[in-house]
């Protein structure tokens, strides 16, 4: 998909500013309602207040996020187009390997990140032609150079925030007296399912608390970055026996 040269130098509100003109309704924010999503979320809402939003519920959420969940749709008075997976796989998933299948190894961790974040959310964007993410190049060495705009299949991934630190989101927060996940008071620096994210300590890195039990391999589930190598090809054979009918 094109779009004009200009727009990757865009500022956040005049991105999201673009891609509601451009896209409409065939586009949405897609967040868990950390901080950097909760920034986005509000710069939309202010540009177009019946923007659409989606969530993905993988059926292990912290009660704290059905909690925060309840206050953005209060707070912006929004509808939140709720995304959860397929009861079929997910069942499969649970019969075949165990309900705690991801501290039995990596690819089995993919696994389950694929059944119930990655495979939901690409159903979804089947009614999209660009949606926007939280991801910030500082976050962690893995997004060290996401850009701001990138195509993505048939579609447009937009990531606003990419060039700004964490001062800038905290101070945006902080201004425009944005809801924050509470889960930040306790020490969590990012907020996934409630097995497999902790507080951090300090002098730990931000994804530190996502699956912590893992020595090697990269902090991400797999909406953002793709397996490669081995540990891609023990997930395809993984998931052919999930998604086999």
């Amino acid at each position: 998909m094109n779009f004009p040269p200009d727009v990757p130098s865009f500022e956040p509100e005049q991105l999201l500013s673009w891609a509601i003109q451009q896209f409409g309704q065939r586009f949405a924010v897609v967040t868990s309602f950390q901080k950097e999503g909760m920034v986005l979320v509000h710069m939309a809402v202010q540009i177009f207040p019946k923007v659409r939003v989606l969530t993905i519920d993988t059926g292990r959420m912290p009660e704290e996020t059905y909690a925060m969940m309840e206050t953005v749709r209060q707070h912006y008075n929004i509808s939140i187009e709720t995304l959860t997976p397929d009861a079929t796989e997910s069942s499969r998933l649970v019969t075949l390997h165990g309900p705690n299948l991801f501290r039995q190894s990596g690819a089995l961790r993919k696994l389950c990140c694929e059944v119930r974040k990655v495979r939901p959310l690409a159903r979804k964007m089947t009614e999209l032609d660009a949606f926007a993410v939280g991801l910030r190049r500082g976050q962690s060495e893995e997004r060290a150079h996401v850009e701001k705009v990138a195509v993505d299949g048939p579609r447009l991934k937009l990531s606003p925030l990419a060039d700004w630190d964490e001062e800038q989101i905290e101070k945006y927060l902080t201004e425009h007296q944005v809801p924050v996940h509470p889960l930040y008071a306790q020490g969590y620096a990012t907020v996934g399912c409630h097995c497999c994210t902790r507080a951090i300590q300090p002098g730990e890195a931000l994804r530190a608390g996502r699956w912590w039990w893992e020595n090697e391999g990269d902090k991400e589930c797999g909406l953002h970055v793709t397996p490669k190598g081995q540990l891609k090809r023990e997930l395809d054979v993984l998931l052919e026996e999930i998604t086999a009918s």
